[in-house]
């Protein structure tokens, strides 16, 4: 099974785009596909965890202290914080590269920041 990507509302949706045009096959679902604007953080870790996705986030502030409330009581498929200065282009590779060569599994409960 592959990792399925979940962007939150503030990643650069650029991103996302970048990320498809290396792989089509990667399953990186918008947040606008996903209903998360307006939402909470913890709404949106609820709404990737359900739906088995780890969520991609540009919210370095909130973010993390929400994820760690969150896996307290809940499960969560992983939450990578993606730093704003970083290129596009490497933040597609580096996703790329963490969908090719990872299980799901090794991102539970899981908060790991970009570049790794």
């Amino acid at each position: 099974m592959k990792i399925k990507f979940q962007a939150d509302a503030d990643l650069n949706q650029i991103i996302v785009r970048a990320t498809l045009r290396l792989e089509p096959g990667i399953d990186f679902q918008t947040a606008q596909a996903a209903g998360l604007a307006g939402l909470d953080d913890t709404e949106v870790l609820k709404s990737a965890a359900l739906e088995g996705r780890v969520l991609v986030s540009h919210d370095r502030k909130t973010m993390p202290k929400q994820f760690e409330n969150f896996v307290l009581s809940e499960i969560s498929p992983g939450i990578l914080i993606v730093s704003q200065k970083l290129p596009i282009s490497r933040v597609a590779e580096d996703l790329f590269l963490i969908w090719l060569a990872s299980e799901p599994v090794q991102w539970v409960n899981q908060i790991r920041t970009l570049p790794l």
